[in-house]
């Protein structure tokens, strides 16, 4: 997983409520296993139309925003089903942080496991950043001071210390695993010497 530290970028700016997860990812794209190759079917009902063209007003088929790390959302983003392809598919787009008043559950604990950065602002601070999406200015997540930079201005966002290290560090489910290996040797060692007989075949 890549170390999250500083981001700047043109937030995009898609302010629907209760955006699920079959919106950012609809079901007929979840039968691959891979990470990649999804980015072009986020929001697909929403980006193309039936002949699978280009639906010019979607945000994120507009310059600057299509290139946008940043996307500012409604309230609820990713509520629905638990599909971990939601947060792949923001990732392999090139979203790295959502900007949202609330989320679901289990989308915002999907996206700190593979990379990406959920801010939970309020409704008035959303929408003051929100204008700098319109004016297509560039804003920064600081993510080690735990702030967004915009203008001559900044908000405060908070986040888990646990949550905050694993995105700094680029740590995963797996990495924490493997950082934890000597202790795991260890106790493997321990229980073989005592109880040789779980081992046998």
């Amino acid at each position: 997983m890549k170390k999250f530290n500083t981001l700047t970028s043109i937030p995009a700016h898609l302010p629907i409520v209760n955006i699920d997860t079959d919106m950012i990812i609809p079901k007929q794209f979840l039968k691959t296993i891979k990470r990649t190759g999804l980015g072009k079917n986020l929001f697909f009902e929403m980006r193309y139309d039936d002949n699978g063209k280009d639906i010019n007003d979607f945000v994120l088929n507009k310059e600057p925003y299509n290139n946008s790390k940043i996307l500012i959302a409604g309230k609820n983003f990713g509520c629905g089903s638990s599909r971990e392809h939601a947060p792949w598919a923001l990732l392999d787009f090139g979203i790295t942080c959502v900007i949202s008043s609330s989320y679901a559950d289990i989308f915002y604990n999907n996206c700190f496991k593979n990379g990406i950065l959920p801010i939970k602002l309020l409704d008035d601070e959303i929408k003051e950043i929100s204008e700098y999406s319109k004016r297509k200015e560039e804003i920064t997540i600081n993510l080690p001071e735990q702030k967004i930079i915009f203008g001559n201005k900044e908000i405060k966002f908070q986040i888990e210390e646990f949550r905050k290290k694993c995105l700094t560090e680029g740590l995963d489910d797996i990495s924490l695993s493997l950082e934890k290996l000597d202790k795991i040797e260890t106790f493997e060692n321990k229980v073989l010497n005592s109880k040789p007989w779980i081992f046998n075949d």
